[in-house]
């Protein structure tokens, strides 16, 4: 079987999770860390050699106010759940110089070894597409210009959009879509996802 070396994973619906479950909106945010580690597992078993979750966007503290602190505290705690989960390279990615950056999450902007790394992990956290392709002009290279080239994107939630993830290094990924919400996570659609990759036709244009 053919393994994406690089997967990025958008882990959406929870607010549309916690409106299906009576719940406040940002209510949702807190059911999508055990998915999260779920995920982290899955990518060891498979051999994946880097992993990229998006936490929040640059757009998405447009938000009211409550929403946008619940995805902020959400950010800190996968992160503390990452560190647990231990051995893996870890890089925080996203604009660290405004007020909606986690001030917690400021020290792993520099990537950080946690035990003997098995797999990169990079987690985009107030994160914006302009913003990173303006490293270019400030300092001749996108911000993200550490991570690699992505293979496959996993979106949940049933939306076909990239959300402006990481412009540069999805210009050739595969897109795979999962029906269900973030929180309503099952290892299944993760390995349908790693079956449908091995089926693919990569070509990067050749």
């Amino acid at each position: 079987m053919r393994i994406p070396k690089h997967i990025a994973i958008i882990p959406d619906g929870n607010r549309r999770w916690a409106v299906q479950h009576k719940l406040e909106k940002k209510d949702g945010y807190q059911k999508g860390l055990d998915p999260g580690v779920q995920v982290l597992r899955k990518a060891k078993e498979y051999g994946i050699s880097e992993i990229t979750y998006y936490g929040f966007t640059t757009d998405n503290c447009k938000r009211p106010t409550e929403q946008k602190e619940a995805f902020k505290k959400a950010c800190v705690d996968a992160l503390r759940l990452i560190k647990e989960e231990g051995n893996v390279s870890l890089l925080v990615l996203g604009n660290a110089e405004s007020e909606n950056f986690p001030k917690e999450l400021i020290q792993y902007t520099t990537r950080q070894e946690i035990g003997n790394p098995e797999i990169k992990v990079n987690f985009l956290v107030n994160y914006g597409w302009d913003w990173d392709l303006s490293g270019i002009a400030h300092r001749k290279d996108a911000y993200s210009k550490e991570i690699s080239r992505i293979d496959l994107v996993i979106r949940w939630g049933n939306m076909r959009r990239l959300s402006g993830m990481l412009p540069i290094q999805s210009v050739y990924a595969d897109f795979y879509v999962v029906e269900d919400l973030w929180p309503d996570f099952d290892e299944r659609d993760f390995d349908a996802a790693i079956s449908w990759y091995d089926k693919q036709d990569i070509t990067l244009g050749g």
